[in-house]
């Protein structure tokens, strides 16, 4: 009995030493060069609905099912998803633009797991009629998947997608 208890006092400690040491946030971004004028890019970049065109995730289950609520580009657009297991479902909603500057979304996940994320799509002009975009999320890292992140990176499961985006987003505007 004496072997139990010590065996899960330590389970406790270990468990509990793992969370504090977890990664708490996250932030991923990626940025490409785009030879288009700022503000050709910004308006592109701030529909939802666009972004099923360069977007990773559509390629990934053509036969997810979408729903749009509000202005398209506009503060308080709702882009909502359900799709395989590879896309899951949520909902993603604008909630901040700047200008020729950032588009600001927030990301709701509801399945596979529920998250929150703070997404953006920031433009530079680079000059002569060139466009760098970056397109990042960050959020945080809550128990217990914080201590999944001690042996998972959010960079090595993300990124990828969104250099594809930004690569298939160059390829469009540059047409």
């Amino acid at each position: 009995m004496t072997i139990i208890l010590y065996i899960v006092i330590g389970l406790v400690l270990l468990i509990l030493i793992l969370a504090i040491i977890a990664p708490k946030t996250y932030d991923v971004s990626r940025n490409i060069a785009i030879s288009r004028p700022i503000s050709e890019v910004f308006d592109y970049v701030r529909s939802l609905k666009k972004q099923d065109e360069w977007g990773p995730w559509a390629k990934k289950d053509p036969n997810m099912t979408k729903e749009f609520k509000g202005t398209d580009g506009e503060v308080g657009a709702i882009s909502s998803w359900k799709g395989n297991k590879e896309v899951g479902e949520g909902e993603q909603e604008i909630t901040g633009i700047k200008e020729n500057e950032i588009v600001e979304t927030q990301l709701r996940f509801f399945k596979p797991w529920k998250s929150e994320s703070n997404a953006y799509i920031r433009v530079n002009d680079e000059g002569n009629g060139s466009t760098r975009v970056t397109w990042g999320f960050s959020g945080k890292n809550k128990f217990p998947m914080s201590i999944m992140m001690l042996f998972m990176s959010m960079d090595k499961m993300i990124g990828k997608d969104f250099e594809q985006g930004l690569s298939d987003l160059k390829s469009i505007l540059e047409k």
